[in-house]
């Protein structure tokens, strides 16, 4: 079965074929040449002793999908996943996982292969929604359909899944999903302008991810709006594909509440849960809740002995936590460490900690903190990158580092996870657009985020603590960015938006909506929801909330460094240009770059070379640099008609001698120019190795230099 529809301008083309016919739902979608296979799989048994919903995504490039073969020279097969594709996993998993139905614990594994690319349609969107038909035709019990768009500014207008090209000119690149009402949230005042015809429900916003050009909130708003148009319509392409191609839905395994036992929990809790929960210091809170659980575990067991109840009690008392956090959010706007609801925990920030690096800043909100340190490399010191999508260099790289330690816990230090990935490309995202050009600041940078301490949005302090490590090194910033999370809490239509959310609240809330972004506007975004979606209005409040904390953070920020320092570390390498010839490029490398790494050696510096002639040598002494760039200009100097050189004799011939008049540069005296005399014997005037004074008399049309050595007698 295939079904097409028009958005954007292209196809979407949707094709049934049960190629894998073993799993439980399997589709083929198209835009343009970009071919995506998506499968859904269900386990058979619930998975025992969870207290989440076990739910793995992966998306899988395919280097045959760009018609490449893998650049290594030993391996040539797909291995770990890019930086890339662990993105575009968590992008669907984010929004496929709140739209599962509450308590459901059967495994899930969602699997989208890019079979085909063309080089101008991404596939992240493509196979999100791809992910939400192989599990709305699946009998795998899901509450989908869902979709996606992405959408960009060019030239003042809106453009829809926008190609590469016009991704790179537009001023956002914003990718957003989401599903049908009606939502709990809705009110009769709220702005409903998307129903369906049967008046079922406006379209919710459930995940967004974007970054842009130090965006105005009120463009991201309207970029909302044109969204929602595009998403409506293709949630009603999927629910005419469901009904004729979908299966029956699997019946969800409930079991029947144990009444007794929770009355008996709720009693031996009493209020010790809320007194436990609800203190300011992290630290203090986990010890009591913790310690709550354990004597609760330890009752019930007494009571019921091999009866296999810690299991229920636990999920219970999860629920009875988040119901507290919820209630006392709602109803009477108490948070558990005491803030107001649009408070900022309090804010510290130093620069210049680290002695020997080229620069560092530690942001501290409550207790999160983020030491973020710099460092400068030569051009050379790029990211190469090479992958399905991507191939070209990278100079700026943030890594984000998230240790054990930084949340009181002992388990083994691996390389970066996902998560680690994704909150460390969200930074760059957002840091991304102030970072000066190549041009302006010829130097490769890497920032690595260091957390410290935990609790609540690491990310968004990294945002902070990167830019004062960029200031304090002295790289020429446009301005300093800061970000803020802000959370949600829903009970029926009732909710409360929470400004820089922590602990608790960021584990038993709906949202988490991460901002970044300086004083004239958003640079990166990421929302994802834990309810089925939020309304127009809860994103806009979201946006205003996050750009008043985001002015407050600036402020504090700004108190301890408000620009980049004039001058760089001095333990930060020089880069000094030169711009040549490109003719004489072959010259300053030399056969098998025989001169260039003489240069390298002698020197120390590291030397890199632009099709275009210009040269950027970098080191970490001054001196050095200016010795190589001397060294060069001499190689690359351009000889003229008239000039006299002190040379020295290399090669001696029958017809004359040539003569080194700098490095790399010979010229041949001619016997007819050795002397004022017939010359019989070349060597009878000079020999190899001498040192003498000869002029340039002419260059030919090759490039051959011919020299005198009686022009300078004479004149002399």
């Amino acid at each position: 079965m295939k079904f097409n529809l028009e958005i954007g301008g292209r196809e979407f083309e949707v094709e049934i074929r049960n190629l894998a016919e073993q799993a439980n739902g399997d589709v083929l979608v198209r835009y343009g040449d970009t071919l995506v296979l998506a499968t859904s799989v269900i386990s058979k048994q619930e998975k025992e002793g969870v207290d989440f919903f076990p739910l793995t995504v992966d998306y899988e490039e395919r280097y045959y999908a760009a018609g490449k073969i893998r650049g290594s020279r030993y391996i040539k097969r797909e291995s770990r996943p890019s930086d890339e594709a662990i993105i575009t996993s968590r992008l669907i998993d984010r929004a496929i996982r709140p739209i599962f139905p509450e308590g459901f614990k059967q495994e899930v594994q969602v699997v989208v292969t890019c079979l085909s690319w063309d080089g101008q349609n991404d596939p992240d969107i493509v196979s999100l929604l791809a992910a939400s038909i192989a599990l709305s035709i699946s009998d795998i019990p899901w509450l989908g359909p869902l979709a996606v768009v992405r959408i960009g500014r060019v030239n003042n207008q809106w453009v829809l899944n926008p190609i590469y090209e016009e991704r790179e000119k537009s001023e956002m690149d914003l990718v957003l999903a989401g599903v049908e009402g009606p939502s709990p949230l809705t009110t009769p005042t709220d702005e409903t302008p998307h129903q369906n015809k049967s008046g079922t429900g406006q379209v919710l916003i459930n995940m967004v991810e974007g970054s842009g050009e130090e965006v105005e909130e009120k463009l991201i708003l309207e970029g909302l709006e044109f969204a929602q148009k595009n998403l409506k319509k293709l949630i009603d392409f999927q629910k005419e594909i469901i009904k004729k191609a979908g299966k029956e839905k699997l019946p969800i395994k409930v079991s029947p509440p144990d009444i007794e036992l929770e009355r008996e929990i709720k009693e031996f809790l009493g209020k010790n849960l809320e007194k436990a929960l609800f203190q300011k210091e992290k630290t203090e809170r986990i010890d009591e809740v913790n310690k709550l659980r354990d004597d609760l575990v330890y009752f019930i067991e007494g009571k019921y002995p091999g009866m296999g109840k810690t299991g229920y009690t636990l999920n219970f008392l999860e629920k009875e936590i988040d119901k507290l956090v919820h209630q006392n959010i709602i109803k009477e706007e108490k948070r558990p460490d005491g803030r107001k609801l649009d408070e900022t925990r309090e804010i510290n920030c130093e620069v210049g900690l680290l002695p020997r690096t080229h620069g560092s800043g530690l942001f501290c909100r409550g207790q999160t903190k983020a030491l973020s340190i710099l460092t400068l490399g030569a051009p050379g010191d790029q990211q190469l990158l090479e992958g399905m999508e991507i191939v070209g260099k990278k100079r700026f790289m943030h890594h984000y580092n998230f240790p054990p330690y930084s949340v009181g816990e002992v388990r083994p230090m691996r390389g970066p996870g996902r998560r680690e990935i994704g909150h460390g490309l969200l930074a760059e995202r957002a840091l991304l657009p102030l970072i000066p050009t190549f041009d302006e600041f010829p130097y490769t940078i890497r920032v690595v985020s260091e957390i410290l301490s935990s609790n609540g949005s690491t990310s968004m302090a990294s945002v902070s603590s990167s830019s004062l490590a960029l200031m304090d090194a002295g790289v020429p910033i446009r301005t300093p960015a800061a970000g803020i999370a802000i959370g949600l809490m829903t009970e029926g239509k009732n909710y409360k938006l929470l400004t820089d959310i922590q602990g608790p609240e960021d584990h038993h809330g709906d949202m988490d909506f991460k901002i970044a972004g300086t004083k004239k506007g958003v640079t990166a975004i990421q929302m994802d929801v834990k309810i089925k979606g939020i309304t127009n209005k809860i994103f806009k409040e979201a946006l205003e909330l996050g750009k008043k904390s985001r002015f407050q953070i600036l402020e504090k920020m700004e108190k301890v460094i408000s620009k980049p320092r004039p001058n760089l570390s001095p333990y930060a390498p020089r880069i000094l240009t030169l711009q040549i010839n490109p003719d004489k490029i072959r010259e300053v490398v030399g056969p098998g770059g025989k001169v260039i790494n003489e240069i390298i050696e002698e020197t120390g510096v590291s030397i890199d070379i632009e099709p275009s002639g210009l040269i950027y040598i970098t080191s970490e002494k001054e001196e050095a640099a200016k010795k190589a760039l001397a060294w060069i200009k001499n190689i690359a100097r351009e000889v003229k008609v008239g000039e006299i050189f002190q040379g020295k004799v290399k090669r001696i011939l029958d017809f004359g001698a040539f003569v080194e008049i700098l490095p790399g540069q010979e010229g041949l005296v001619h016997i007819s120019q050795l002397a004022p005399w017939r010359v019989e014997k070349v060597e009878d005037v000079v020999k190899v190795g001498e040192v003498i004074s000869v002029k340039v008399i002419s260059i030919d049309e090759q490039g051959r230099i011919n020299l005198s050595l009686k022009a300078v007698k004479n004149n002399g």
